[in-house]
């Protein structure tokens, strides 16, 4: 396949120049999606304070100190530095229990404060020695320990992580069968971090073969471990290069590990999994494909149905909102009005928009705007649920990012799936329904708004109510909703769209031959 990238639209009857631009949304909104985890959900780097193994030592409460002065921080830190050091070049008796207690007091610095003190580690030269402890044949306790300093640092900023590029080979080639499940675990979590960073790292992480080991990760029933390689892969994948989100797809035994992790009871470990959906979806023609063929939608749905997680319920509508906008066969094929899947999908999107959250209100109006801009009948099936007065009172009072997902949705439901650049066919028994429940007034206030999409969604919603209303009715009103005001400030404004818009409706309908005749 010449281009893997996904091709989706927000297919929008209204204008089909909006529905052009909803593939690139769709790709932003992956890419950006790190920055909300890492501010708010889930964080996309990690720090490191207990560790991977119930048989490992584990950071308590009285091995933390309390309170240091930084110098005295930056002093121990300075002198493990130089233990480890030391310790890597003893040979002697005990020396590997030598080396071990070096690394774990290294690592006990580097675990128990919010800002480590990563930098003096740095400057004291701790990325040389921490990559000789990582050498093969080395004993599972010092492979662990180093690791977990690595993962530690790659936590800091941007500079420290890329501290970090001599030891990725060696973290990536104990991600393999030969390494112990917490050895391999660690090393996940450390290029996790890494790849958490940007771009840039994710290419280097990609270009040294990081991904198909992390694949290979999630295969088994390993809840911890496949924890950890599923947020460390969708670090990895994130975008905006779709090639790494096809290439996992096609790891043999993905799909299926996918379809079993999002059935289990820890929702934990489904949220990562989940997370891996979202990027694999938004990015990834040929993963979309397989994903909506491997039945996914209906372990999504069920998802929804039954968590209360917020952590979890994000990425599963997310993931649910980029299949339908993603594969028009999942809408004509999967989502048939009259199937029990279908009613199963609105009874859910109602649940969020119920929801007090408004990532999950926006994310439901975006996959109801994609279902609305299906058939006559997909249209039909909104419009008599449940989910038209929870529509009808978010354009009213919800924020404006909300508000403008919901338009989208009413601006479907009112018109006939088009092809071309005509006007669309109007469903008038919606229109008539829409317009006498109050919802013109929301429009009006978008096409007053600075956002030029929401402006140009509100101007084609009044174009069909001036056009559409019966007996004339649509005139008055928009004159008594301000409408002709709001549409005047397009007058002379430099988006040449808005404009001739707004100056052609303005000149067809109110004229100098309007109220003339009354």
């Amino acid at each position: 396949m010449a281009d893997d990238s996904l091709n989706h639209h927000k297919r929008d009857p209204i204008k089909s120049s909006v529905g052009n631009v909803a593939a690139q949304r769709r790709r932003q909104n992956a890419v950006t999606v790190g920055k909300e985890r890492r501010e708010s959900l889930v964080r996309a780097k990690r720090l490191c304070r207990v560790g991977t193994s119930a048989d490992g030592e584990v950071s308590s409460d009285s091995d933390m100190m309390v309170d240091e002065e930084q110098s005295i921080l930056e002093m121990q830190t300075s002198s493990a530095v130089e233990e480890l050091k030391s310790a890597v070049a003893y040979q002697g008796k005990g020396a590997m229990q030598k080396r071990v207690n070096a690394l774990r007091e290294m690592r006990r610095l580097l675990s128990r404060f919010e800002f480590p003190p990563i930098e003096t580690a740095l400057k004291a030269g701790a990325i040389p020695v921490l990559v000789q402890c990582l050498a093969f044949g080395s004993p599972d306790e010092q492979l662990l320990e180093a690791a977990w300093c690595l993962t530690n640092i790659a936590a800091g900023k941007q500079e420290e992580t890329k501290a970090l590029l001599p030891a990725l080979p060696l973290l990536i080639a104990h991600l393999g069968e030969k390494s112990s499940s917490p050895v391999a675990e660690q090393c996940a979590w450390a290029l996790g971090n890494v790849a958490g960073e940007g771009e840039e790292f994710r290419n280097v992480l990609l270009s040294q073969g990081a991904l198909p080991p992390l694949a290979r990760m999630m295969l088994p029933n390993k809840g911890s471990t496949v924890r950890t390689a599923a947020w460390a892969l969708s670090n990895l994948i994130k975008g905006p290069d779709p090639k790494p989100a096809t290439e996992l797809i096609k790891v043999d035994g993905l799909l299926d590990a996918i379809l079993r992790h999002l059935k289990r009871a820890d929702e934990e470990l489904t949220t990562e999994v989940a997370w891996v959906v979202v990027y694999l979806s938004a990015l990834s023609n040929v993963a979309t494909s397989l994903l909506v063929k491997s039945g996914v939608l209906q372990l999504l749905v069920e998802r929804l149905a039954t968590s209360n997680s917020l952590q979890l319920l994000i990425p599963v509508l997310r993931s649910l909102g980029n299949l339908v906008a993603g594969d028009s066969s999942t809408i004509s094929d999967v989502l048939v009005p009259g199937h029990g899947i279908t009613d199963q999908v609105i009874a859910v999107l109602v649940k969020c928009l119920k929801s007090e959250h408004r990532v999950l209100k926006k994310e439901a109006a975006w996959v109801l705007s994609n279902i609305a801009a299906g058939s006559v009948e997909h249209k039909q099936l909104i419009h008599s649920s449940e989910a038209l007065a929870l529509l009808l009172h978010l354009l009213s009072t919800s924020p404006f990012d909300i508000k403008k997902e919901v338009a989208y949705v009413l601006g479907n439901l009112c018109v006939s799936p088009t092809e071309g650049e005509g006007k669309p066919k109007l469903i008038q028994e919606h229109l008539v329904s829409l317009v006498g429940r109050g919802c013109l007034s929301g429009f009006i206030d978008l096409v007053r708004s600075a956002d030029i999409e929401a402006a140009r969604l509100g101007l084609q919603f009044m174009e069909l109510v001036l056009r559409g209303m019966p007996n004339d009715e649509g005139t008055k009103l928009v004159e008594r909703e301000d409408g002709i005001d709001a549409m005047e400030r397009f007058q002379f404004h430099e988006n040449e769209d808005l404009r001739n818009m707004a100056n052609g409706l303005v000149d067809k309908y109110f004229g100098e031959d309007y109220g003339l005749d009354e």
